[in-house]
């Protein structure tokens, strides 16, 4: 459900501790939305979950985008950051543990990144590396 400005959002019976709608929120600071925020109570228990198990912050990094900001960041055309996707900092987490741990947590998308490791939870499973950050990955 999107959620055209975040500030709007009723709060109301949100179960998720460790996330607060507004750092899931477009980033674009209000060049180009009012904070969109897409609302997915599915994607965030998977995300709370991943958060109990990693047993200290994930640090989200990117969450929703709006349409414009998606572009101005280098975003693909129908990225799932357009509706609820997260990029989360690796500052702090073994890569690979927190990898399995999203994985056994019911994500299906996986963005390799050098500092990041980007989640969604797309139909049919995929896994990619960003330009530059297959070589982290390998170690």
């Amino acid at each position: 459900m999107l959620i055209e400005n975040v500030s709007e959002f009723d709060a109301d019976g949100w179960r998720w501790p460790h996330f607060t709608p507004a750092e899931l929120a477009c980033r674009c600071g209000g060049r180009f939305c009012a904070g969109e925020y897409w609302h997915a109570p599915d994607f965030l228990d998977a995300l709370e979950a991943l958060r109990t198990d990693a047993g200290h912050p994930l640090v989200i990094n990117s969450g929703h985008r709006c349409a414009v900001w998606n572009t101005y960041v280098g975003g693909v055309r129908f990225s799932l950051h357009r509706s609820i996707a997260v990029d989360i900092s690796l500052a702090g987490h073994d890569r690979h543990v927190l990898l399995a741990a999203a994985e056994r947590k019911g994500f299906t998308g996986f963005g390799l990144g050098k500092t990041f490791l980007h989640l969604d939870r797309r139909p049919r499973p995929a896994r990619w590396f960003y330009p530059g950050s297959d070589a982290s990955w390998r170690t």
